[in-house]
């Protein structure tokens, strides 16, 4: 699996595990933030299923300009997700239970996420989110909350020194349920910034 899909598929289990509530620990957070973020978490909890519109932008050393792709991401409890690229070109990748697969140009390729140990510790952290195992979250990353409901950030830094090798950390920012950036900085500097926005109503 190539570095560029795998940052594309945290990405979408990102977006997923923050529609359903990850529960984080701010380590030095005061009483009010502390507030602040179980409400957040009570109001992300409440999903079952999403769908968002996404602008991505892969940023990388070897290019001058950024390459940019848009599509759909939608989600259904409690583990499959599904991310619909449109344009430059039509693929789509889906994710259920342990498998992984991606359909591009009429290509379908199945990709068992158990051969690729690097990345599955995070996978597996990321649908105990969806149930609220708290701990799951946190034996794999150091999780910083920042903000209040309003205005709230989440910076994840893995743990694993494996993981550290290909992702140095993964940036979420939204305003009270919705998510409006996810971030993924890599160790060698390239980054992918994902723009989420709802979509427009019929």
């Amino acid at each position: 699996m190539t570095r560029r899909a795998v940052s594309i598929l945290m990405l979408s289990c990102l977006w997923a595990a923050c529609s359903t509530a990850p529960a984080v620990q701010c380590h030095a957070a005061t009483r009010a933030e502390l507030s602040d973020l179980d409400a957040l978490m009570s109001l992300l909890a409440t999903r079952r299923h999403g769908r968002v519109e996404f602008v991505e932008q892969q940023f990388l050393a070897i290019l001058k300009r950024p390459i940019e792709s848009s599509g759909e991401l939608r989600y259904d409890a409690p583990d499959r997700l599904e991310k619909h690229t449109l344009m430059p070109r039509v693929e789509t990748m889906v994710l259920s239970g342990g498998v992984l697969t991606v359909e591009r140009g009429g290509n379908v390729r199945i990709v068992d996420l158990h051969r690729y140990p690097q990345i599955l510790p995070f996978i597996e952290s990321i649908r105990a989110t969806l149930a609220g195992d708290r701990g799951a979250l946190e034996r794999v990353f150091d999780v910083q909350f920042a903000g209040t409901l309003e205005r709230w950030s989440l910076a994840l830094l893995p743990l694993d020194p494996q993981l550290s090798r290909t992702v140095k950390q993964v940036r979420i920012d939204g305003s009270k349920d919705q998510l409006l950036r996810v971030e993924i900085r890599q160790a060698d500097g390239d980054r992918s910034l994902m723009t989420l926005r709802t979509p427009a109503a019929p």
